[in-house]
């Protein structure tokens, strides 16, 4: 190789280097309960991490938290921000989550058991890239609300089954 070539190799390297540390998502990100508004009997995500080193074209996201019981879980997903659904594993109400990529820090999600959606919300990164909020709604809250407002008949007390959560977390 010559010289050139090598200056230039380095040059493409550390490029891609830069454009790979430019992703706002990639991280660990560990929950503020004090800034979040969980529902109360709903899962817990304690920590969240975004990887995209590991598989090329795809990005890995892990959470570790806790069920509304109490009894801990970890869940791992395994696809690209197109909008399309993937597997996802440990996750007690999920089997299927996709993301997409709104623009450079919002993500839209949706988790699904087969065909049936059980939450969408928003992922948001912070311009200044230190906190993240998740917004999250059953489509049993989108119901509630629409209810409310077209004055229909509410659900009955304790059979309420939706929820709305908004978790902050900051980047470790």
């Amino acid at each position: 190789m010559t010289t050139k070539t090598i200056a230039l190799s380095l040059g493409l390297i550390l490029v891609a280097g830069g454009l790979y540390a430019a992703d706002p998502f990639e991280g660990t990100w560990k929950l503020n309960e004090s800034k979040s508004k969980l529902t109360a009997g709903t899962d817990k995500d304690t920590k969240i991490v975004y990887d995209s080193r590991l598989i090329r074209d795809k990005v890995t996201v892990t959470t570790d938290g806790l069920e509304g019981n109490g009894t801990p879980i970890h869940s791992e997903w395994k696809g690209k921000f197109d909008g399309k659904d993937y597997a996802i594993t440990g996750d007690p109400d999920a089997n299927k989550r996709s993301y997409k990529k709104m623009n450079d820090r919002t993500l839209f999600m949706t988790a699904k058991k087969g065909a049936e959606v059980i939450a969408q919300g928003l992922v948001v990164v912070s311009a200044d890239g230190k906190s993240q909020d998740v917004t999250l709604t059953s489509p049993d809250a989108v119901m509630d609300v629409y209810n409310e407002k077209a004055k229909a008949k509410a659900p009955e007390k304790g059979k309420e089954k939706g929820f709305r959560n908004k978790a902050v977390y900051d980047k470790e």
